[in-house]
């Protein structure tokens, strides 16, 4: 990224990431900016895509999600295009909340976050078991959550 960090910019983005709702004004004041000026360095942040997306982060159990799994998956076929088409799959599930292709090892590593039991059951033989690529799956699942951080030290 050819895109150059400052202090101010820093903060800023630590800042949001403890709390995306907060004023513009809020904001400011916690970073020891002035209003406009930092209003100009969060849409300029947005604008080179260092802010992706601003969100809430919900509590799994409060929605009815309690149960997490960590899957890796290996595909019979790993070129490009089997590759991008079970990425494409997996995208359209919305209990699927992360994805990573990773070396060594499966190709895929996933975060799936469900209500129960059978309803990871469902998602496995819906996906999974369902697809004609995929040669072997393996479910790791969540006893206790013992961190869970989404802001990344800047």
């Amino acid at each position: 990224m050819s895109f150059q960090l400052d202090d101010l910019d820093r903060r800023i983005l630590n800042a949001l990431q403890m709390d995306a709702a907060q004023t513009n004004n809020e904001l400011a004041a916690s970073v020891h900016a002035s209003p406009p000026t930092c209003l100009r360095r969060v849409k300029r942040l947005i604008e080179a895509g260092v802010i992706e997306r601003q969100v809430a982060i919900l509590s799994p159990e409060s929605v009815g999600k309690t149960l997490t799994a960590i899957v890796e998956i290996t595909l019979d076929k790993q070129g490009a295009e089997h590759l991008e088409e079970f990425e494409a799959l997996v995208a359209e599930e919305a209990e699927i909340l992360q994805c990573y292709r990773v070396s060594q090892g499966p190709d895929f590593v996933l975060i799936v976050q469900v209500a129960d039991m059978p309803a990871y059951h469902a998602l496995a033989h819906r996906i999974f078991a369902g697809h004609a690529n995929v040669r072997n799956v393996r479910s790791f699942f969540s006893v206790y959550r013992s961190k869970f951080e989404t802001r990344i030290a800047v």
